[in-house]
């Protein structure tokens, strides 16, 4: 009789690629206000149709001048006229300047502005003290973008800096993909929530606010079917239905090998599962499939494990079906940091190693890393990814993923 050798598990990059390979963007498109679209993610390539500035304009509160006029030590040139912001000034005349704010068009004639204090007035005459070079302070029209330009490539997932671009060329709404429809639930008898009692040997549900938290911050449309009990009907059942209407299905527990773990048999009975663990620590157990037409990702019950799959694998491909296309935008920076601590057993998974910043520009470790501490993920900055059989000692280099570039 051969010896039966258990079939190897994905890398961690083997898992993601496996993950972004199978996702199908969703397809339909709404338009919706500008003021309403952070978030989303752009349908279309946006053009402008204008330059911006629109016209020169005035980087300072100062005097518009004829940088020529100004070519003494210290000019003295009558103040012809006042031009704010909105309004148009008439040409300059020779041997004159014009008093301007911030913002205001430069009027004809004029080629340089001199800030004011490097100016004086006195009795409608003012003195200046610099010679200007021409086009000092002057911010030229499609100096920042030029008509006919892309501003915004399709695949854009926008946010605050990008609505203010679309806005500043006058676009008041923007085609994106529609929102994406998740289906939540959590298996468990053990799970209760907070404000019941909580019997022996129960818990309460952390991970239903965890992940619908963070499905909210990807901007998701989540349809949450509770607490499932621990049986192959019941979570059969969870599945057929919400595979119904939903493009993607997220549940939270079930997927390991005990006797109460029905999720994984359920999916295999209502559509197929195309993987199942992974070597990475926390997290191995992460499983995905599909659900009729609606893809399936099981997460973990620890609640480590649930949170740093989710922000590893779940993120960038719930981004690939919103419609984010640039790889760049779905892989998260990491940034090579120094380690100030000690980590002296090598594991075979590539681990996700909770951790912060130090004042000194290191990082710290927290001391307990088991996949059920979840104070870990609010004492840490992020991760340190760590390869597959690697130790770490003071003053090595690792691989710093921050938080705040996976929550949003």
């Amino acid at each position: 009789m051969s010896e039966y050798k258990p079939k190897p598990m994905l890398t961690a990059q083997a898992a993601l690629d496996l993950l972004l390979g199978a996702a199908r963007p969703v397809a339909a498109v709404d338009s919706v206000p500008t003021l309403a679209a952070n978030g989303r993610v752009l349908a279309r390539a946006q053009s402008s149709d204008m330059n911006v500035p629109a016209r020169d304009n005035t980087q300072m509160d100062g005097y518009a001048v004829r940088a020529a006029d100004c070519a003494g030590a210290a000019a003295a040139l009558p103040v012809s006229q006042r031009i704010a912001a909105g309004h148009v000034g008439e040409p300059l005349q020779p041997g004159t300047a014009a008093r301007i704010f911030t913002g205001a068009l430069i009027p004809e004639g004029a080629d340089a502005v001199v800030m004011q204090e490097q100016c004086e007035l006195l009795d409608g005459v003012v003195t200046v003290r610099h010679a200007p070079a021409p086009g000092e302070w002057i911010r030229r029209a499609g100096e920042d973008i030029t008509a006919g330009s892309v501003i915004l490539p399709a695949g854009t997932r926008l946010r605050s800096q990008e609505l203010g671009l679309a806005a500043s060329v006058g676009l008041a709404e923007l085609p994106v993909w529609r929102k994406l429809r998740v289906a939540v639930f959590f298996t468990g008898d053990e799970l209760t929530m907070p404000g019941q009692p909580l019997a022996p040997g129960a818990i309460y549900n952390s991970n239903r606010f965890t992940l619908r938290a963070l499905l909210e911050n990807l901007g998701c449309q989540i349809s949450d079917y509770g607490i499932v009990p621990d049986s192959l009907d019941a979570t059969r059942a969870v599945l057929r239905e919400a595979a119904q209407a939903h493009d993607l299905i997220i549940t939270s527990g079930g997927v390991s090998v005990g006797d109460e773990d029905h999720v994984k048999p359920a999916v295999e009975a209502e559509g197929r599962l195309n993987m199942w663990q992974i070597a990475i620590k926390p997290g191995k157990p992460l499983a995905f499939g599909e659900v009729k037409d609606a893809f399936f990702i099981g997460l973990p019950g620890n609640p480590v494990s649930s949170f740093i799959t989710f922000l590893m694998f779940v993120r960038p491909f719930i981004l690939r079906l919103q419609g984010v296309g640039d790889p760049a935008a779905l892989a998260p920076k990491g940034y090579t940091l120094r380690a100030d601590f000690h980590w002296p057993k090598a594991d075979r998974r590539n681990e996700f190693l909770r951790a912060r910043m130090n004042a000194g520009g290191g990082l710290d470790l927290f001391a307990n890393q088991s996949s059920g501490v979840l104070t870990s993920t609010l004492w840490g900055d992020g991760v340190v990814d760590n390869p597959p059989g690697q130790t770490i000692a003071p003053g090595d280099t690792v691989r710093f993923i921050p938080f705040s570039e996976l929550l949003h």
